[in-house]
């Protein structure tokens, strides 16, 4: 399992990064300012740094800085600062990617996983998802189930994938909203319900008697099959 330092001084960032990097298999370390991004960096040797430019105590510049006179550790800078100019001199001092915010985390983890690649030869992810009958293509963004083709709004499909990717794990609402929109708010958790009701009707042989998207009472919802 692959360790990645997440370092961003706004606590929400990091909790959603996290949490987004976790359900990739990373292990994640955090912090919140530059000195402490450097005391975990010596200590536990991440795989890779996820780093915010503006920090307490030490900014993101001095942080890669000194993270490059110690070690070739891949570095993702992380920043609201959109010039080209910023982007050239965080390339120059050494960091392998540049993602400005607001950002899509599925796209962070997607650059996370692709650094990581070209630095330790990790096999890609898989493009397409079969559990039964029911197969999902990600680079196409298609789905079969029995062989036939089925219309997935966006939203649906993302579900699908999440949960067909961790097929027998239970995910509360919370966690497939984050998963499908990037938030996770209380309000809103009960469309994910909505989704899942039309889902079912989608791939299901009978909505009301599911055998693949099961409802776990108190919790949430997992794949089957």
């Amino acid at each position: 399992m692959s360790k990645v330092l997440v370092v961003d001084d706004d606590p929400g960032i990091v909790k959603l990064v996290r949490a987004y990097l976790e359900q990739d298999g990373f292990q994640v370390l955090a912090a919140y300012d530059g000195k402490k991004a450097m005391q975990i960096a010596r200590h536990d040797k991440p795989d890779l740094v996820v780093l915010d430019l503006m920090l307490p105590e030490m900014d993101g510049w001095d942080v890669c800085r000194a993270l490059r006179k110690e070690s070739d550790v891949p570095i993702v800078m992380l920043t609201a600062r959109v010039e080209e100019s910023d982007k050239l001199v965080g390339l120059e001092l050494g960091a392998d990617d540049y993602v400005t915010k607001p950002f899509s985390p599925r796209e962070l983890v997607a650059r996370v996983r692709a650094v990581l690649r070209r630095v330790q030869g990790l096999p890609p992810k898989p493009e397409r998802i079969s559990r039964g009958d029911i197969t999902v293509d990600l680079s196409r963004h298609a789905v079969t189930v029995g062989g036939e083709s089925v219309s997935l709004t966006p939203t649906e499909f993302d579900l699908l994938a999440t949960l067909m990717q961790d097929a027998g794990r239970a995910f509360t609402r919370s966690q497939l909203l984050e998963q499908t929109q990037g938030y996770a708010y209380e309000g809103y958790e009960r469309t994910i319900d909505v989704h899942i009701k039309n889902l079912r009707q989608k791939i299901e042989t009978d909505p009301r008697n599911p055998q693949h998207i099961m409802t776990i009472y108190g919790v949430g919802y997992k794949f089957e099959g």
